[in-house]
């Protein structure tokens, strides 16, 4: 099965019909290192191109052992190619998604950003209810953000294999 490859469409906010390529991302607060520290990811992505992935939950095995650490050692060859940052989002509390970085060697390579309450992956409706992992998490995906609209999206197509999201399948 293939990726899950949007078709473009005109630029609009994805929230109800889910994410597509040409929307805006959501200006949805998430958090980085403790609930003190709100990142607005649409503030994050302006004027700026961002790979942003996400995965279905911090220190599970498949997001450990392959997707994090792909995009941890790809982060130079990524920024020289253009990327201003890296994302990594979760649906865990922020203290989670910290140490996972921290045990991974991410700090100033991959941005950890928790989505405690799943509202960042509600609004792009790229979330799957997992309740061996805690209930709603979000679907296994990777996105290119330019000045805030998404350039590119590549959904699992079972919403957690490891295959179109990986970090050396981003295309800048």
């Amino acid at each position: 099965m293939a990726c899950h490859d949007s078709p473009p469409t005109t630029t609009t906010t994805a929230s109800t019909r889910g994410a597509h390529e040409g929307d805006k991302v959501p200006s949805v607060d998430l958090f980085e290192d403790s609930p003190a520290n709100k990142v607005n990811i649409a503030d994050l992505c302006a004027g700026k191109k961002v790979i942003l992935f996400a995965v279905p939950g911090a220190f599970t095995p498949g997001c450990s052992k392959t997707h994090l650490p792909g995009y941890v050692e790809k982060a130079t060859d990524l920024k020289s190619s253009g990327a201003t940052e890296i994302v990594c989002v979760s649906v865990n509390d922020p203290f989670v998604m910290s140490a996972w970085g921290k045990q991974h060697n991410a700090t100033g390579k991959v941005r950890m950003l928790a989505d405690p309450a799943a509202v960042f992956t509600k609004a792009l409706d790229l979330g799957a209810d997992l309740p061996p992992l805690g209930g709603l998490r979000s679907k296994r995906y990777s996105m290119v953000v330019e000045d805030g609209v998404v350039k590119s999206l590549n959904v699992e197509p079972d919403g957690t294999g490891l295959s179109c999201s990986l970090a050396d399948k981003i295309k800048l």
